[in-house]
């Protein structure tokens, strides 16, 4: 069944809360973890699934992420017919090159939603951190009946929502059926969180899109889904298992530092459905004689000749001697120079922090330094 569905994943939002973090790269190439990019998980989650044809769309800032997903060799997807699409914008003449919403990024990609010849379609973002198998969602889906489900899990009774972040909340029945939707609540009792991820036919989607685009509305959540709530079949599947939000750089701070535990790793990482990404050929990590590294990951090409603690080092990362490293992110080809103190930092690619430098944030505003920048 899963082998009749093809996949769309929108790698195009607008998530201005990363601030700096995304003003030279769209969101799906953002690192995390140490090698890997936000993009590697739900593109590894449709080719686990089996989904042979994925379409990725993307939007502004996009040469870091297509360098990143080549032909799609790197998760299989670089076969004749089948394989890897990336879906540029400018398919609309009314579209500056910047979507004003999802509706509106998928008319732009319609040509390949219609010549694509599977039956199903399984459309993901590329903001959620999660490993899923599709396969009981999708026999979830034909089973009752649904026209759209969405995949969600449950944050609990004392999460906490912010109007900045776009949460989507659902209100369900208890066959699981979409009553409600609340967007951007200020307060809410409701605790099924919208992954936004969801399981059609082609033809409904098609059928939607063009008429949510003919009213001139471009939210996917707000104008397709909760506007045919009471008129379709709206179903929710949950997802049981870690889930990570980029919704802001604490948000993003936050999932580095969850991947630093065993289980979270080891559920992410470990399990039958792998994560693939693009993988280079480097040398490993070196430590010198000085070095003191606890609780950390640390890729390969990194040189550490300072304290480490609870950190994530990206590729060819250099700390120099006597520095201290503790609960930061530092990505790929960033060097700190010797004596230099960093606390709740996060530092793009090819940041340098020179010696005796010292920068300290806080686990809810860690400071972040732009990428190229000199401290």
């Amino acid at each position: 069944m899963i082998r009749d569905a093809f996949g769309i994943i929108y790698a195009g939002e607008e998530i201005t809360n990363l601030r700096e973090l995304v003003d030279r790269r769209t969101v799906g190439a953002l690192p995390i973890g140490g090698k890997y990019r936000t993009i590697d998980f739900p593109l590894s989650n449709m080719v686990n699934s089996d989904i042979r044809s994925v379409g990725v769309i993307v939007s502004r800032n996009y040469n870091s992420l297509m360098d990143h997903l080549g032909s799609g060799k790197a998760w299989d997807l670089s076969g004749k017919g089948e394989g890897l699409f990336i879906l540029t914008p400018f398919s609309l003449r009314e579209n500056p090159g910047v979507y004003r919403g999802k509706v509106e990024a998928l008319k732009s990609s319609m040509d390949f939603i219609r010549r694509v010849r599977h039956e199903y379609c399984i459309l993901a973002g590329a903001t959620s951190i999660y490993n899923f198998n599709y396969d009981e969602m999708m026999r979830f889906h034909v089973e009752s009946g649904s026209d759209i489900t969405v995949l969600y899990h449950n944050v609990g009774p004392e999460h906490s929502v912010d109007e900045l972040y776009w949460d989507v909340f659902l209100d369900l029945s208890d066959e699981q059926r979409i009553r409600g939707i609340e967007i951007n609540p200020t307060h809410t009792h409701l605790t099924a969180r919208s992954l936004k991820s969801y399981i059609m036919r082609k033809d409904i989607l098609i059928y939607l899109v063009d008429e949510c685009f003919s009213k001139g509305e471009h939210s996917f959540s707000e104008n397709l889904i909760r506007n045919n709530v009471d008129r379709l079949r709206i179903m929710a599947f949950e997802h049981k298992g870690y889930v990570g939000m980029l919704n802001s750089v604490p948000a993003y701070f936050k999932v580095n530092m969850d991947l630093l535990g065993s289980d979270i790793r080891k559920e992410l990482f470990s399990s039958t459905n792998r994560i693939f990404t693009k993988t280079k050929d480097s040398v490993p990590a070196k430590y010198t004689k000085s070095a003191n590294v606890k609780r950390s990951l640390v890729a390969n090409e990194c040189v550490v000749e300072g304290s480490v603690e609870d950190s994530v080092l990206f590729r060819d990362v250099y700390i120099g001697k006597n520095a201290r490293i503790k609960n930061s992110i530092i990505l790929p080809g960033a060097e700190v120079g010797d004596d230099a103190e960093l606390e709740y930092v996060i530092l793009d690619k090819n940041v340098n922090v020179r010696r005796r430098s010292r920068l300290v944030g806080s686990e809810n505003h860690p400071i972040v330094i732009g990428k190229g920048d000199v401290v």
